[in-house]
């Protein structure tokens, strides 16, 4: 834990807040995933699990995301598939208790310092990905 708070836990899972809604948020990313060919494998609405489990939070989806074209050049090599762990990327959307919509999601090119060259590159190049979506959506009209 002291090393994440020496990091920065924001550097690891960096957060935007956006001007829009919830619903309106989780929209807009749903689309910008779409229009840029990546694949929505599994949206996870954390709020509704945790009311299975008689817990109240409040909204938390989860949108896990990929790219064919990222993902199969790690899968490809039975030396890699180590890190399928960390697939599909994801974006979080979730409301805090200031009633605004965030997004979060997961820095792998803190990750990808450590890798081979080759999951360095796919990594970097899908984050890249996935922040022009998320700064697009964002967007305000």
């Amino acid at each position: 834990m002291d090393t994440l708070k020496n990091i920065g836990i924001y550097s690891i899972f960096p957060e935007s807040e956006s001007k829009y809604d919830f619903d309106t948020t989780v929209n807009k990313l749903v689309s910008e995933v779409e229009a840029r060919s990546w694949n929505i494998s599994f949206t996870h609405d954390l709020q509704q699990t945790m009311k299975k489990h008689g817990r109240d939070v409040l909204p938390v989806k989860v949108l896990a995301i990929c790219h064919p074209s990222h993902s199969g050049q790690i899968l490809d090599k039975d030396h890699e598939r180590v890190i399928s762990c960390m697939m599909p990327c994801r974006i979080s959307i979730y409301k805090k208790s200031d009633g605004k919509t965030y997004v979060s999601r997961m820095n792998p090119a803190m990750m990808a310092q450590v890798m081979d060259p080759l999951t360095a590159q796919v990594m970097q190049s899908a984050a890249a990905d996935v922040e022009e979506i998320i700064q697009t959506a964002l967007k305000t009209e």
